[in-house]
C-alpha cells in the first residue's frame, strides 16, 4: 500500500509523478529544484541560496510525511557543474547532523529541469 505525500508549502508537480510517496515506513521524495512556492519564481541568485531552496523544499515534503531529515537515509544529488560542489555540500551540511548523516551520491548531469544548477531526491524511514 502507498500513500501519496502533497503539500502546498513546495513545488506542484509538473508531470506524472508525485512529490513522494510513502510505502510503509518509507518514504521516496522526488526530486525537487529551487522552485519557491511564495513567488512562483525559480531561485537562482547564487548556488547556495539555490541549494537552500532546494533543501527547504524538501524539508517541506519531509514534515508533510511527518519526518524530519533525522528520519533521511539516502539522497542523491544531481549537479550540472561538478566545480560547484564544495558551495551546495557545505549548504547540505547544515541540513544534518554529521554523525547520523545518511549516505549520498552526487552526479554531474549534462542538463536539469528548468535549466536549474542543482537537484536533490531522498528517502527516509520512520521507525
Amino acid at each position: 500500500m502507498k500513500t501519496i505525500i502533497n503539500t502546498p508549502n513546495a513545488p506542484a508537480p509538473i508531470g506524472p509523478y508525485s512529490q513522494a510517496v510513502l510505502s510503509g515506513n518509507t518514504l521516496y521524495t522526488s526530486g525537487q529544484i529551487a522552485f519557491d512556492v511564495a513567488t512562483g519564481e525559480l531561485v537562482l541568485k547564487d548556488i547556495q541560496t539555490e541549494t537552500r531552496q532546494v533543501m527547504e523544499n524538501l524539508k517541506a515534503v519531509l514534515e508533510a510525511a511527518g519526518m524530519t531529515f533525522e528520519h533521511v537515509v539516502k539522497t542523491s544529488i544531481f549537479i550540472s557543474n561538478m566545480n560547484d560542489f564544495a558551495l551546495i555540500n557545505e549548504v547540505y551540511g547544515q541540513y544534518f547532523n554529521p554523525e547520523t548523516a545518511p549516505a549520498r551520491e552526487t552526479v554531474q548531469v549534462a542538463r536539469l529541469p528548468k535549466d536549474v544548477n542543482v537537484e536533490i531526491s531522498m528517502i527516509a524511514v520512520k521507525q
